[in-house]
């Protein structure tokens, strides 16, 4: 099955993560990427040096372009960067795909520190758009600014994890790779309970993109007609590749290899 997925997020002109590397991701793993574009920004491997908003008319117009004709399985969103963008996301996805599931990567700063969703638009986030999503997929600073508390260990993520699923999503994916320490675990909170993902943490600075990456990755699961489960489990396999086969580009955080050659024949993702 070629699962359609519908991208919203900022373009990366360095290629590492936003737009580039959610085609990227979903293309690999078996999927059609299509896209409607938020933001263009200016960036390398050392950061954001400039942020031009779409007008959120025209992230709409884009929306309506793919929906109307080629359609989504699932839906991918990323930089959002205002609360404007944030509410015509809400009201497209709303209008024209009412029932396709939502993976939701509340995205707000990048790697190098530029804000990329402004303080306004937190609120308009969690009440429009995190009770939609069938995923949310926060790294632990992200879920900080959604909970509005800290976050310090493993098991206060599953806590956290908990508290994220409170506010309407059908699931989490709370990320830690913030935390301190040689083992990273993520957790995945749904109505089942919570599971946690451990594997080693791979010592890079290779590593711009991975929360792009991952999410996408989910999509394209999610829009192949994988379950939750095991689209999180391909997601992560290949990301795990893509960071330790990554080029070595650039001289700051550098990208991932995205087209990896196991990409197409990781167990569970063919």
């Amino acid at each position: 099955m070629l699962g359609r997925v519908l991208i919203i997020a900022g373009s990366d002109s360095g290629g590492g993560a936003g737009i580039q590397a959610d085609i990227k991701a979903v293309t690999c793993l078996g999927g059609y990427a299509a896209t409607a574009v938020t933001a263009l920004t200016a960036q390398n491997t050392h950061g954001v040096s400039g942020i031009h908003e779409v007008p959120p008319a025209f992230v709409r117009a884009q929306m309506e372009a793919v929906l109307s004709d080629i359609g989504a399985d699932c839906v991918k969103t990323g930089m959002l960067a205002s609360a404007a963008i944030v509410e015509a996301v809400a009201e497209g996805l709303a209008a024209l795909a009412p029932d396709v599931p939502l993976v939701l990567d509340p995205v707000m700063v990048a790697k190098g520190g530029a804000a990329l969703l402004e303080g306004s638009a937190a609120g308009a986030l969690i009440s429009l758009l995190v009770p939609r999503a069938r995923l949310l997929t926060p790294n632990i600073p992200e879920a900080e600014v959604l909970l509005g508390r800290a976050i310090t260990g493993v098991a206060d993520m599953e806590r956290a994890a908990l508290d994220l699923l409170a506010l309407g999503p059908k699931a989490v994916l709370l990320k830690g790779g913030h935390l301190e320490g040689d083992e990273l675990v993520d957790v995945l909170a749904d109505g089942g309970g919570v599971r946690r993902y451990a594997g080693r943490r791979i010592h890079t600075r290779s590593t711009h993109g991975t929360g792009c990456t991952l999410a996408s990755s989910i999509a394209a699961g999610l829009a192949r007609g994988m379950d939750l489960s095991d689209a999180v489990e391909c997601a992560r396999a290949y990301l795990v590749k893509a960071i330790e086969t990554a080029p070595g580009l650039g001289s700051g955080h550098g990208p991932l290899n995205h087209g990896h050659p196991l990409a197409a024949r990781l167990p569970g993702c063919g």
